[in-house]
């Protein structure tokens, strides 16, 4: 997750609630480090500004 590139839309939060959620800089953090494939690929997919990467 790339903080600085993240605009706080809350689209991976939505997909995948069990890995993200909006920190209290009104940005998306990682919760959980251990993800299901397709539920972080999807969280990769929504975002609008590429800030998720399943590296």
């Amino acid at each position: 997750m790339n903080k600085e590139k993240c605009i706080g839309c809350g689209a991976c939060v939505s997909v995948c609630p069990d890995v993200f959620e909006m920190s209290d800089d009104g940005k998306s953090e990682v919760k959980k480090k251990e993800c299901d494939l397709d539920c972080c690929k999807e969280a990769k997919d929504v975002c609008p500004v590429d800030a998720i990467s399943l590296d």
